[in-house]
């Protein structure tokens, strides 16, 4: 499973990869899990860095400036489109795509029926070879200073100032907030891994 671009990810996503068992019906569902893993730890390090320094205010900036740089250095190195996306966006350039918008309302369904023990997610490959990925953002309480339903007015006009038209506002504890979401494009070697 070892490729060419394993060598050009950091240590700890090369690990992660490395060490996943792949099957045949499911070359890329690990290497997808290992991507939001990473993405979904390094953006919870800068949120947790970012309040500590700075409180919600500063933690705006993560999402806003550092979670698209994290995202655009996973798609770089992996080959995927590796982004997140929710149906109650902040930054419309986080918009679902319609495939997303159907997963999206999926996973609202899904956690709000399923076992516990049930993970959500999504892989699928599709006919033409793409092969799309997704898993769902749970609020955590590290998002509700900024997503929740109490803000406190110097952060509701900040929001307001940076994202006239946020609707990512009114979450609760463990709701469905988003997902991370993983396009691989068509290739030839896909298949053979």
């Amino acid at each position: 499973m070892k490729s060419m671009r394993l060598k050009t990810l950091p240590p700890i996503i090369a690990a992660m990869l490395v060490g996943c068992s792949v099957t045949a019906d499911e070359p890329r569902l690990e290497e997808s899990r290992a991507l939001v893993k990473s993405f979904g730890v390094s953006l919870q390090s800068e949120l947790k860095k970012g309040l500590a320094e700075g409180g919600p205010v500063q933690a705006i900036s993560v999402c806003k400036d550092k979670a698209p740089q994290v995202a655009s250095e996973l798609s770089r190195l992996s080959g995927a489109k590796v982004r997140r996306t929710s149906l109650r966006f902040r930054n419309p350039g986080n918009a679902p795509e319609p495939w997303e918008t159907s997963v999206l309302l999926e996973f609202e369904q899904q956690a709000n029926t399923a076992e516990p023990t049930a993970p959500l997610e999504h892989f699928v490959r599709e006919a033409d070879g793409t092969i799309r990925y997704m898993a769902p953002i749970k609020t955590g309480g590290v998002c509700l200073a900024c997503h929740g339903a109490s803000l406190s007015p110097e952060l509701g006009a900040i929001l307001d100032a940076d994202y006239p038209h946020d609707r990512a506002r009114g979450y609760a504890l463990g709701e469905v907030r988003g997902a991370f979401s993983v396009t691989w494009p068509p290739s030839d070697d896909a298949s053979s891994r």
